[in-house]
């Protein structure tokens, strides 16, 4: 069953609804489930509506801001294109290389109930990053607004070909001429191929830099879900039955912790996966293949969590080539904290979000 919970302020608005025994309320056609506020875990729903047209537009350039980070820069340092990579996230691929450094990660369900990620570099690209997979059917839609580079080791020819067809330099592994992917010795395969990122990009400097795919306020006070948000000391989600991952609120970073499985999520240095915004869309999964689909046009429920604090949202792309869109309950576009972000394309079918107060 998928899984909601009602923050507190929407919760207040319940007039009417048939109680079941756990305490949730059951609103109308909708399907909306809250669960009463003194519990600490709950059921998360009644996402914003569909906001208007005028928050469709791509965010406005601004000048010396990283695109894909919100933070201040020498434009000048910016002139060159984003990394995009498919990195693994089997338990024997971790810790992986460099996704701590990543500007935007993108979480995705895969074959099995696992999750892969694509994850973009551009205002800080490392030396190396991997393990390094193979290229899934919605990649083409989630990386088509940026531009720039992909990187990954092969897949089905169909999935390639579509991949081929988007508007990013393809870089795969499968074809690799430059010797821009070695395999680790310490790795074992087919978790072991890594990318030389850095002389990757340096060799495409002349591809242009990505175009704004978020807005972001000047600081992490300034945020809409700090500004407008509920408390929230934890968000968990599960992609499937096979496992589940959560953030907690470290006010002491200030940063959200990352744990899949019960345990924390480290880096190649030992520390813990942190974000300074976790982004959760509810999104369709096509299953009927053996690889599951995720579909990344239209629009969905969406929940944003920044300093602390979560808000429901609306999230809307109308095309592959168009950025994601996070709009409030009235349509207003949602400001992200300057700092990498963390994108969880849960199902609605098979997943669930839950949020602790």
């Amino acid at each position: 069953m998928t899984a909601f919970r009602m923050f507190p302020a929407a919760a207040r608005r319940i007039r009417s609804g048939r109680r079941t025994p756990g305490g949730a309320a059951l609103i109308g056609a909708g399907l909306c489930l809250g669960l009463g506020l003194g519990l600490s875990l709950g059921l998360v729903g009644c996402a914003a509506p569909v906001p208007e047209a005028t928050a469709s537009a791509a965010p406005t350039p601004q000048p010396g801001i990283m695109p894909l980070r919100g933070t201040p820069v020498d434009p000048s340092r910016a002139e060159h294109p984003s990394l995009a990579v498919k990195i693994d996230n089997h338990p024997a691929a971790r810790p992986q290389l460099g996704l701590e450094r990543a500007d935007l990660v993108f979480e995705e369900l895969v074959e099995g109930g696992l999750t892969r990620y694509v994850a973009l570099w551009h205002s800080d690209v490392p030396d190396a990053v991997g393990p390094v997979r193979s290229i899934r059917p919605m990649d083409p839609e989630i990386l088509s607004s940026f531009g720039g580079i992909v990187a990954y080791s092969g897949g089905q020819p169909q999935f390639v070909a579509a991949m081929r067809a988007a508007p990013l330099l393809n870089v795969v592994f499968d074809d690799d001429a430059g010797g821009l992917f070695v395999r680790a010795d310490d790795r074992d395969s087919p978790h072991d191929v890594v990318l030389a990122a850095d002389e990757t990009v340096t060799l495409h400097s002349d591809l242009a830099p990505p175009p704004g795919q978020f807005d972001y306020a000047d600081s992490a006070a300034e945020a809409t879900a700090s500004l407008a948000g509920d408390p929230t000391t934890t968000i968990v989600t599960r992609f499937s039955e096979s496992g589940g991952r959560a953030w907690a609120w470290d006010p002491a970073g200030p940063a959200y912790l990352r744990s899949q499985d019960g345990a924390a999520d480290r880096d190649s240095t030992g520390a813990q996966l942190n974000a300074t915004n976790v982004v959760v869309l509810r999104v369709e999964v096509d299953r009927g293949s053996d690889v599951p689909r995720t579909i990344l046009t239209g629009s969905g429920a969406a929940w944003v969590s920044t300093g602390g604090s979560t808000m429901p949202a609306t999230w809307f792309k109308d095309a592959a080539a168009a950025p994601i869109r996070l709009a409030d309950a009235v349509g207003a576009t949602i400001e992200l904290a300057p700092g990498n972000t963390w994108i969880e394309l849960v199902p609605t079918d098979d997943g669930s979000v839950e949020l602790v107060p």
